[in-house]
């Protein structure tokens, strides 16, 4: 599946204070999926904020705490996992890129997210993989000993739409969780503003 294009600028990060607390700022729970929306003219899907002792379980296990979100998914699994691609665009140091994560045995997809990158955090040979998008994020963080935090923002549930049924292979209307997060760096920048958005049967 693919998105046509439209250029409408490049995205930016609508808030970097993650140490602001939530009532004192405006964050979007859908960026930067909405950017990938907005450019087609899609309507957004209904999402709400969740407190985090109402995600249920077994989202609330994958989604809840200061985790990566790729080594936990392969945990769960028991199996290693890979991206596949559907939309991406490079602003200078900046990618962004809509993806579906799927488990490597089964190929079976697990999340949708997207991903606001920002390259100049990665070493050489980290970027080109990051670039080469085969291999997530987290991954390439762990095998790199790249220093950084994951800092949720806020857990969300998603009323499910055709292009997240289609991309997360799935039939019927379903109620989704996910969250809103930021990787940072030892220093305190973001590294990556993601949204991520877990498949409706996760065993």
């Amino acid at each position: 599946m693919s998105f046509s294009c439209r250029n409408i600028g490049m995205p930016g990060t609508p808030d970097l204070q993650p140490n602001m607390p939530l009532t004192e700022r405006n964050l979007d729970l859908l960026y930067p999926l909405d950017w990938f929306y907005e450019r087609v003219g899609r309507a957004l899907p209904r999402v709400r904020e969740v407190p985090g002792a109402e995600v249920p379980e077994p989202f609330h296990k994958l989604l809840v705490g200061n985790h990566d979100m790729t080594p936990t998914l392969e945990a769960f699994h028991g199996e290693r996992i890979y991206i596949r691609v559907l939309e991406r665009e490079i602003f200078g140091d900046t990618l962004i890129r809509l993806v579906v994560l799927n488990l490597e045995n089964r190929h079976r997809p697990v999340e949708i997210g997207a991903i606001v990158i920002h390259l100049n955090h990665f070493p050489a040979e980290a970027r080109a993989l990051v670039l080469e998008g085969r291999i997530p994020v987290g991954t390439i963080l762990a095998d790199f000993a790249i220093v950084h935090e994951s800092r949720p923002q806020a857990f969300i549930s998603v009323e499910s739409d055709a292009m997240i049924a289609e991309s997360l292979a799935f039939e019927g209307d379903h109620t989704l969780f996910g969250r809103r997060n930021f990787l940072l760096t030892s220093q305190g920048e973001v590294l990556a503003d993601i949204i991520e958005i877990l498949a409706p049967e996760s065993e």
